[in-house]
């Protein structure tokens, strides 16, 4: 029996998603829940292993066991993380290894005066930025690009070519929202990509620099890695028979 997890999260206070020694994490808190009311350790599955300080709007996680009623796990939970539905999936379902995209979205405040209600929710830019040069360079995202620029040197990871399936800016009065899907993300991408095109947007970075990036230039060559707080993990899709 599988049961797939919907759940929210102020990723403020937390080391990340990931269980750490002696660091307060979204697992930790999740599993201890469903441990106290099914009486056994239980181990979760992740759709998206967000680092400290990133927040969720519906990440998904998955175990092996009955489904539980999301008001006796809320119950359990601290105030900054909520599930907001848990229901049986089919078989085989993994929240990480089933998952066919994953959808971010990063918040910055582009005002000359900060918010204290944006404080830790949103990235607080003072100065004017170029909305048609942050288009071009989302508009260059879609598609099999590698982003080895966009992820720390030190990595574990193999394969640095991820598919791209939407990438765009959205304003809101003075919030600007970028929203980019893809297959799957490499550490801090996101972070390193917010990063890189706010140069661009900025004056001190060509927009044909940034889209040379894309073709496998070493981290060294893209910008600063954007904070955490503007981060949100927005959704993850699935198959239809995938849950």
């Amino acid at each position: 029996m599988v049961t797939k997890l919907t759940l929210a999260y102020a990723g403020t206070e937390f080391a990340g998603w990931a269980s750490q020694p002696e660091r307060r994490t979204v697992q930790e808190e999740l599993e201890r829940a469903i441990a106290t009311i099914l009486g056994e350790p239980i181990a979760t599955s992740v759709a998206g292993r967000t680092d400290a300080g990133v927040h969720a709007w519906a990440q998904v996680a998955s175990y092996q066991h009955e489904a539980l009623d999301p008001r006796n796990l809320n119950a359990l939970l601290p105030d900054d993380v909520a599930v907001l539905a848990s229901e049986p999936a089919e078989e085989g379902f993994d929240a990480r290894h089933s998952a066919r995209s994953r959808t971010y979205c990063y918040r910055i405040h582009n005002s000359r005066i900060r918010s204290p209600f944006e404080r830790g929710l949103a990235l607080h830019v003072a100065r004017p930025l170029d909305l048609d040069a942050l288009d071009a360079c989302a508009a260059a995202l879609p598609g099999f690009r590698d982003f080895t620029a966009f992820t720390p040197s030190e990595t574990q990871h193999v394969r640095f070519q991820r598919n791209v399936l939407s990438a765009h800016w959205r304003r809101s009065g003075e919030v600007l929202e970028f929203w980019i899907e893809a297959d799957s993300f490499l550490r801090q991408m996101n972070r390193i990509l917010i990063g890189t095109m706010l140069e661009v947007a900025g004056g001190s970075r060509a927009l044909d620099e940034f889209t040379a990036l894309l073709t496998g230039a070493p981290r060294s060559a893209a910008g600063r890695t954007a904070p955490a707080q503007g981060l949100y993990l927005a959704r993850v899709a699935y198959d239809p028979l995938g849950g």
